[in-house]
């Protein structure tokens, strides 16, 4: 039998913040405490936890935003947590991110196309000529219409902005797709819209994500995996369903109770 190993290994990671001044006799702060966890290729785990839970810091970990306090990284087989700051920037492709409020990475006054054709420009890793067709062709394969390349930002609708983000995030070919509460600001018809999107993509290129949410609901529906975080700790962890239908931890039930679309066994999909 062939033994898959994992895209993404976290293992003992640990980020602590110094004190504030205004607090300056409190102890270190830490956001990530002691975490270890897997994603193997083409699959999805949902981090789930409530606000301050410490789910964006480890993302920012795993995208070399953030330089961990103590643990180890690895992305592909590269242990990013041995490498120099030099060195990440050969690395940062391989892992995108998109987050809750998309324009605020985008300048407004360019157009869909020149937004998500900005990676491709700074990394010159294609011809010019290339460029734009390749910004058209992710434009169209995240279900945007034939005229959005020449729109700019405000006339996009929050989930078509998310779409545009995703677009540009893909542009690169990145292996793991970070979603930080990227569809939480959305409303349920246009959520159901965003989740059939990314199985699709999933489905046609193979990438890895991480979606992080305090939305144990969205978690079942888009996670092979579910990972549930309090204060820093990995709580509880494993196949989507079954920490949904067996949840053993109270902050898990906590969560579940704030989620009345999974109150019915059969809201949680089958195919996890």
């Amino acid at each position: 039998m062939q033994i898959t190993e994992p895209l993404v290994k976290v293992e003992a990671l640990v980020k602590r913040y110094p004190p504030s001044r205004a607090n300056s006799r409190s102890e270190i702060a830490a956001a990530v405490d002691g975490i270890s966890l897997s994603i193997f290729p083409g699959k999805t785990l949902a981090l789930v936890g409530e606000s301050g839970s410490g789910k964006s810091t480890l993302a920012f970990c795993i995208a070399s935003m953030e330089k961990p306090t103590s643990g180890r990284i690895w992305i592909d087989g590269i242990e990013l947590t041995a490498m120099s700051d030099r060195e990440l920037r050969t690395t940062r492709p391989k892992v995108q991110l998109v987050f809750q409020d998309p324009a605020a990475a985008m300048n407004p006054r360019w157009t869909a196309l020149q937004i998500v054709a900005e990676p491709l420009v700074i990394q010159n890793q294609i011809a010019r000529s290339e460029q734009l067709d390749r910004a058209q062709e992710l434009l169209q394969r995240v279900g945007l219409s034939a005229d959005a390349g020449s729109r700019r930002l405000s006339e996009f609708s929050g989930g078509q902005r998310q779409r545009l983000a995703i677009a540009r995030a893909l542009a690169l070919a990145p292996k793991l797709l970070i979603l930080d509460e990227a569809f939480s600001a959305l409303d349920c018809s246009v959520q159901a819209q965003m989740v059939n999107l990314l199985v699709e993509l999933q489905s046609s290129t193979g990438i890895t994500c991480l979606f992080i949410t305090h939305d144990l609901s969205m978690a079942a529906l888009l996670g092979d995996q579910i990972a549930v975080m309090e204060r820093g700790k990995i709580v509880e962890g494993g196949d989507a369903r079954d920490v949904v239908l067996h949840p053993l931890q109270e902050s898990t039930r906590a969560l579940l109770a704030a989620s009345p679309r999974m109150n019915q066994p059969s809201d949680i999909p089958q195919n996890h």
